[in-house]
């Protein structure tokens, strides 16, 4: 089980990752078999599915939207967590409220991203 400690160190770590825009910080939390469903996938990828799988492809996913929102920053708004999971609640930069809900491998990499917005 993930602790308290844990996850309120890596919520805070992703978010200092992305509002830091450097793409192998951001990258360092997840695994080599991850798969992220998003809404904004589906947009930014023309992908009905809104599925990408891989770590490669999430770089190149990542990165295509670092470039398309130069100007991307989140703030946390809260954090949940279970046994090997939690949900990373924050807001954009454009005031979208997201949750993130991430699941875990057993050496701590994320394996399964699934993000909703209120948009």
């Amino acid at each position: 089980m993930i602790t308290e400690k844990q996850v309120k160190e890596l919520a805070s770590h992703w978010i200092e990752a992305w509002n830091s825009h450097n793409l192998d910080v951001i990258m360092s939390h997840y695994n080599e078999e991850v798969v992220l469903t998003s809404p904004v996938a589906q947009e930014i990828l023309n992908s009905p599915s809104g599925i990408v799988k891989g770590k490669d492809a999430l770089k190149a996913y990542f990165a295509k939207g670092l470039k398309l929102i130069p100007d991307l920053k989140f703030e946390l708004i809260d954090v949940m967590w279970g046994v090997n999971s939690l949900v990373l609640y924050y807001m954009n930069q454009r005031g979208t409220k997201v949750g993130e809900y991430m699941e875990f491998d057993p050496s701590g990499k994320v394996v399964r991203v699934v993000a909703n917005y209120n948009e």
